[in-house]
């Protein structure tokens, strides 16, 4: 089955030049030219992966990412126009799972679309080869259908945060570096640095944790790394 896409970008000869590109590696591709045009197929669809410009009118792609991260782990590339480094720590902040700066080559972003999408499928497999809940007080982290819950309540996690959550309780105790987990979690040939699992793990730690500044489940072992308390 063909992997679907969506591009949104409110530059048309960018979306037709992607669109394009995509099509002839065998990809199915919608477009959307404003965010909220996006939201509206995002909610009709389901893709594989949504490459979103963060500039859009209507609703921003921070607004749209924020909306999609309510009911959907669907990966999510951000496009951005500028260089600042935060722009790109804002779009992961707002739950993005990767960025491509303007200009781009379009042979770089097929090759990252191909990427994200295989190990986000790969991930998929091995859960389901390696069905089971794992129970730490009040969290429960159902690995089998990409679930957690706080005091029985379900906390909603991007697909990143869910795959740096899943590999540190997988370990527990083991200690991660900021390295080692860009590595696992994203794959050897990102071209993102660390900031990206700094970003995640503050992330996590606001949604799972009841103090975040006194973690009790994903803590830090100074000069090293992060690791997972049982």
């Amino acid at each position: 089955m063909a992997r679907k896409i969506l591009v949104v970008d409110d530059e048309k000869l960018i979306v037709k030049g992607i669109k394009f590109s995509l099509e002839q590696d065998g990809m199915e591709v919608d477009t959307a030219f404003d965010g909220e045009e996006a939201m509206e197929k995002i909610r009709a669809n389901e893709y594989s992966l949504i490459l979103l410009d963060l500039m859009l009118p209507k609703l921003s792609g921070t607004e749209v990412c924020q909306q999609v991260r309510e009911f959907s782990d669907v990966p999510i590339v951000m496009l951005t126009a500028k260089c600042d480094d935060m722009d790109k720590i804002m779009g992961l902040e707002n739950g993005a799972d990767d960025y491509i700066t303007k200009p781009f080559n379009i042979l770089e972003v097929k090759a990252r679309i191909k990427g994200i999408i295989r190990r986000y499928e790969g991930a998929a497999q091995k859960r389901a080869a390696t069905s089971g809940i794992i129970q730490n007080g009040e969290l429960k982290f159902d690995s089998e259908n990409r679930r957690l819950y706080i005091r029985e309540k379900e906390v909603n996690l991007t697909a990143k945060e869910f795959d740096v959550l899943e590999l540190l309780v997988l370990n527990p105790g083991k200690v991660y570096s900021r390295e080692n987990l860009l590595k696992l979690v994203w794959g050897e040939d990102y071209p993102g640095d660390v900031r990206t699992v700094d970003v995640h793990i503050r992330r996590l730690r606001e949604k799972i944790e009841e103090n975040p500044s006194d973690p009790h489940y994903v803590q830090t072992k100074w000069g090293v790394g992060y690791f997972y308390k049982r």
